[in-house]
């Protein structure tokens, strides 16, 4: 080819090649718009479904407002809006959560441990800050062995699935946790549910589930919304008559119920004779972070293998270990924390009673409150926080439909006076509201 034919060429091709790019960009763009339309109006469809929902929540009186806190979590609060408030309506059992012990050794672990941990367990290694909580977790509760996880919830959704399939059986008290529903969905075994504490029905349950090949029996330690024990005795006779294990929840429980706080197996002389028992850090213990199962070892060894939060998620950091740790040998060396609150709650609701109020039968720190009515446990919940009483209505789905109620929680933290001024607060607003003759 001749040179000047070439040079004609390649400038013919630049030009060609120019447009081509030209064409595909704006039809890039033309696309993306394009894309963007219907996404928009994809979302505009629910979103409208969103606000409609959302309204009828806030038309009904029911819609959650979070409150803002800007101290720490304690007997008394300060609330964004610089107004102080008594809080009875924190996990805080033990009145830990402000612990300086807890604090400091959580900052000493900062310095020596450093932050997080960056990883799971089985990849990058596990600390010994860790392994020795979960030292501490077994000994508390005269168990085998332990594993840590984020939260209770990941403990509960964690520990069917590894260990049980369509041959076997679950049998769960109707009124167990979320957590617990959540991760009995997850596995595939048969599904058996009984009334609340209802042995009889337990029992019919555990008949039927003879055709499965292993059955366990879960339960709530202390039910959240009531605030009553489980039958634990009872339920682990029905599990040696009819071959099944038994597996506890005793977030609520743990650190409250039994004379020195080590839970519903305390309480019924059941130490260390229950097959699963699963927990948190974030109630009575220290009121951070973290959950817990514990329980047979071979049990526990089947989990790290194969329990998917344990295996997905990151471990607990360094500091809420060794505030952990601390706080295991602080319950060790006294029951100082266990003796007074058990004492603050007996009197609180003995006021309570003695005020007229509605109260369910409780053996643990939680105090329900029956209204009965949903608005009202919220328009009472608004009442109460003008007195200064930091509290929460629950109403359904949280609670049954009709079993509104105002669940106060006492702690070790609590003074006397501070209890007769919620007592007082609510024997006024009670008054003003109809609740009480």
């Amino acid at each position: 080819m001749e040179p000047v034919a070439a040079m004609a060429f390649d400038s013919r091709t630049c030009e060609y090649a120019k447009y081509v790019r030209f064409i595909l960009q704006l039809s890039g763009y033309f696309t993306t718009f394009v894309f963007k339309l219907i996404h928009t109006a994809m979302y505009k469809d629910f979103q409208a479904y969103l606000q409609k929902e959302l309204n009828d929540i806030k038309e009904a009186g029911l819609y959650k407002e979070e409150r803002v806190i800007v101290s720490p979590q304690g007997p008394e609060i300060t609330l964004q809006d610089g107004t102080k408030a008594l809080n009875f309506c924190a996990n805080n059992y033990l009145g830990l959560a402000d612990s300086k012990e807890l604090v400091k050794a959580a900052k000493e672990a900062m310095d020596t441990h450093g932050y997080g941990m960056a990883s799971v367990r089985f990849i990058c290694g596990t600390g010994d800050l860790q392994k020795t909580l979960e030292a501490k977790i077994a000994e508390f509760f005269g168990t085998e062995d332990t594993i840590l996880y984020a939260a209770c919830f990941d403990a509960n959704g964690g520990v069917f699935e590894p260990l049980l399939n369509d041959q076997d059986a679950i049998i769960s008290d109707s009124l167990n946790h979320a957590s617990i529903i959540d991760g009995v969905r997850l596995c595939k075994a048969k599904r058996y549910r009984y009334a609340n504490a209802n042995m009889e029905e337990l029992e019919k349950c555990l008949q039927e589930a003879q055709a499965q090949r292993h059955r366990i029996i879960v339960t709530d330690g202390v039910f959240s919304m009531d605030g009553n024990v489980c039958p634990l005795d009872k339920i682990h006779a029905l599990a040696e008559k009819y071959n099944a294990m038994v597996m506890v929840d005793e977030s609520h429980s743990a650190g409250v119920v039994g004379k020195t706080g080590r839970g519903v197996t305390e309480r019924y002389n059941l130490r260390g004779q229950i097959e699963i028992i699963t927990g948190t850090l974030g109630k009575a213990f220290g009121g951070s972070v973290g959950g817990f199962t514990t329980g047979k070892k071979e049990i526990i060894a089947m989990l790290r293998q194969r329990s998917r939060p344990y295996l997905f998620s990151n471990s607990i950091p360094p500091m809420i270990a060794a505030a952990g740790i601390r706080m295991f040998d602080m319950m060790k060396e006294s029951n100082e924390l266990q003796d007074r609150l058990h004492e603050n709650t007996e009197y609180f609701i003995g006021k309570m009673k003695a005020a007229g109020f509605d109260i369910k039968p409780t053996e643990s720190a939680i105090c329900a409150v029956m209204l009965y009515d949903a608005k009202l446990s919220q328009e009472m919940a608004a009442r109460l926080q003008d007195e200064g009483i930091f509290v929460t209505g629950f109403y359904y789905p949280v609670v049954p439909k009709d079993q509104a109620r105002i669940r106060v929680q006492v702690s070790a933290g609590h003074k006397k006076e501070h209890l007769d001024r919620c007592v007082a607060a609510f024997t006024k607003i009670g008054k003003e509201l109809g609740i009480l003759k």
